[in-house]
């Protein structure tokens, strides 16, 4: 059949869209059944619980910073930074998920609004002109605006490498200021908390598991052992009786 060499491997119910985005916000066998899946994963690495339990508070830490698209890269580079276990911090990302991470943006956001003085968002200018000490009467006042207005930015501008347009900076540079620098200034500090919690909180469970792991192992070695040996004892003795009957005939 033409092309089927190249269809093996893809789906032949191809997900829909709506279907595709709902797995992604909430897992078919839900959170609890993709919590345990992560833990278990975790919990067999090959590897010392002090590294596995860094990897784990790099990716946690990671969760709280505003680097969306670049976390799984942000916490390979800081396992890698502490000696901590790589696959472990990937994992460690999952901490961010559409059910914690509102909390995580508002509250991070809020706490760097506050650590840098700005109990107000800025309103900074859009279009061309203008300064960020007089603020523009249309700019965005609501947190839809501000993400629009950066997405507008950010769409017009790559148009305009292609175009005679001028680009606009004023919605990417009201983001900027009014969410992504205080939602990372206000990150830091609860990401460096919870990465500690969970370092000193996982360190004993892994260390409890692979203890009872190496354990359980060892038992079944001692187990086959014990079989082999009965099995060569039998041996022994169906030989030696072959031995005697052949004499006594």
């Amino acid at each position: 059949m033409k092309g089927s060499k190249f269809n093996v491997f893809k789906r032949r119910d191809k997900k829909p869209v709506l279907i595709a985005a709902r797995d992604a916000l909430w897992p078919r066998t839900g959170w609890s059944r993709a919590f345990q899946y992560v833990k278990h994963r975790i919990n067999r690495l090959p590897d010392r619980p002090q590294r596995i339990a860094r990897g784990i508070a790099a990716g946690v830490f990671i969760s709280f910073t505003p680097f969306f698209g670049l976390h799984f890269f942000g916490a390979a580079a800081l396992a890698w930074i502490l000696r901590g276990n790589i696959i472990a911090s990937i994992l460690g990302t999952f901490f961010g998920n559409p059910l914690t991470f509102p909390i995580i943006a508002v509250s991070a956001t809020q706490f760097g609004r506050f650590i840098l003085g700005e109990d107000h968002p800025h309103q900074t200018e859009l279009g061309q002109g203008g300064s960020i000490l007089s603020p523009d009467p249309q700019a965005a006042t609501t947190l839809g605006e501000v993400f629009a207005r950066a997405g507008h930015d950010l769409v017009h501008n790559l148009y305009s490498v292609f175009t005679p347009a001028q680009t606009e900076w004023g919605g990417l540079k009201q983001f900027f200021e009014d969410v992504w620098l205080p939602y990372l200034v206000g990150g830091l500090l609860p990401g460096l908390i919870a990465g500690i919690v969970m370092y000193y909180v996982t360190l004993p469970f892994i260390s409890a598991y692979q203890n009872r792991r190496r354990a359980r192992l060892k038992e079944r070695l001692e187990q086959a052992r014990a079989k082999l040996a009965a099995r060569s004892r039998e041996r022994t003795e169906r030989r030696a009786s072959d031995k005697a009957a052949k004499r006594e005939s």
